[in-house]
């Protein structure tokens, strides 16, 4: 039996990166999975390959919360896990960030999890109970003058989920919530991000290690823990997976 049998999980933001990595590994574990991005290619042929649903999603569209949570409802009977993992990064700092930045950067990031967390607390209530997977960043933790907008996105995400998790234990509805907050992690948006901002190409393996940059699986790997039961006393936590930059 894997870790996650017979579960259901919504993980958003899942055609590459991150999202990808959690993906595969809640699939490799027993999971249904329900991948969700804007980018349809990718994000169907990665559900082609792990035969998993795909739908396409911008996590900040509102409606498409209620519509996708009632989707899975209606296709497996029931919803377990949600990795709320859509985002964006855009460099800019404090005086280079425009409104328009500003406000996408925190309607994928602020209103995705707070429409997905809204939407799904009732399905997994129904359910028994569940566990939600929130993505944040060791930049809420210390911030990154390079991108201020995401820096205050994440922030926003770790005490969302604080408050949510207290609500939940409060209602004993059986749900968690939890939020994972990587640092450097070998995926196309730190790639993206290393080069603009240090001029640092990720062109092998031995770059990667030299920097302390981690792999996708190593946040993968947390994740499948919070989706599984072997998580069931762990709420309200923020989990850091950063090698010890945010202790040194």
């Amino acid at each position: 039996m894997g870790r996650v049998e017979g579960k259901v999980a919504i993980v958003t933001g899942a055609a590459s990166g991150l999202g990808a990595a959690d993906a595969r590994m809640l699939v490799r574990e027993g999971a249904q999975v329900v991948l969700t991005d804007v980018n349809e290619p990718a994000g169907s042929a990665l559900a082609k390959e792990l035969d998993a649903l795909f739908v396409r999603q911008d996590v900040s569209d509102e409606a498409s919360w209620q519509a996708l949570v009632e989707q899975v409802q209606q296709r497996y009977g029931r919803l377990d896990v949600l990795v709320n993992n859509a985002g964006i990064a855009v460099v800019a700092d404090i005086e280079h960030t425009t409104t328009e930045i500003w406000r996408r950067t925190l309607a994928v990031h602020l209103d995705g999890t707070f429409f997905g967390c809204r939407a799904a607390i009732p399905a997994m209530a129904a359910s028994g109970g569940g566990s939600i997977i929130n993505m944040s960043s060791t930049a809420a933790l210390v911030g990154i003058p390079p991108f201020l907008a995401y820096s205050a996105a994440k922030g926003g995400i770790r005490s969302m989920t604080k408050a949510i998790a207290v609500h939940c234990r409060t209602r004993k509805n059986g749900i968690r919530c939890n939020s994972v907050h990587p640092g450097s992690i070998s995926t196309p948006m730190v790639h993206a991000a290393l080069a603009e901002t240090r001029g640092i190409r990720l062109a092998d393996e031995a770059t990667r290690v030299a920097l302390g940059i981690g792999e996708p699986d190593d946040v993968a790997n947390l994740v499948l823990y919070l989706a599984s039961d072997e998580s069931k006393h762990v709420n309200g936590a923020e989990l850091v997976i950063d090698a010890g930059d945010t202790v040194v």
